[in-house]
């Protein structure tokens, strides 16, 4: 782990939280494009198995990913009441995450921790880091890693 804080870049402010199977996660707002009710969504033959499908959203087609499935939790039961679609907006590409529940936004102040060590590590790994929260804690994460964007679009300028 880099020790030198000098470095690393600066801490967003802003997230949007939201529930997966009883966990808390959040996004950053400068990168939630909208948050949407859940609705039909076109499978795609031959896609990756986190990846619902389409939708068409305003004129775009827009990939709906499942979030439990991309995060790897067990799919929470019951009905889809609160069950939504977050869009995330990285660099112009949109990507629908459907959530169980999109719940308030949180105001990061400190540096966050590290994810918990000794957890499931999946490549390519969305989960920046964790900060705590109403007795718990919300895991932070990076946006273009989630909807699996290439790193080139990372570095743009």
């Amino acid at each position: 782990m880099n020790q030198d804080h000098a470095a690393a870049p600066p801490v967003e402010r802003g997230w949007l939280i939201f529930h997966l199977a009883g966990q808390s996660y959040a996004a950053p707002l400068t990168q939630v494009s909208e948050v949407i009710r859940d609705g039909d969504v076109t499978p795609v033959p031959g896609a990756a198995e986190d990846l619902l499908g389409v939708r068409q959203l305003r004129g775009r087609i827009v990939p709906v990913m499942d979030g439990c499935r991309r995060l790897g939790v067990a799919a929470a039961s019951g009905s889809g009441e609160q069950r939504r679609i977050v869009v995330l907006s990285h660099q112009g590409h949109l990507v629908g995450l459907r959530v169980d529940a999109v719940s308030e936004l949180l105001d990061v102040t400190a540096e966050p921790l590290p994810p918990p060590p000794g957890r499931t590590v999946r490549e390519n790994d969305p989960v920046d880091g964790v900060v705590p929260w109403k007795g718990g804690f919300v895991a932070l994460l990076d946006v273009r890693r989630m909807c699996r964007l290439p790193e080139e679009l990372g570095h743009a300028a």
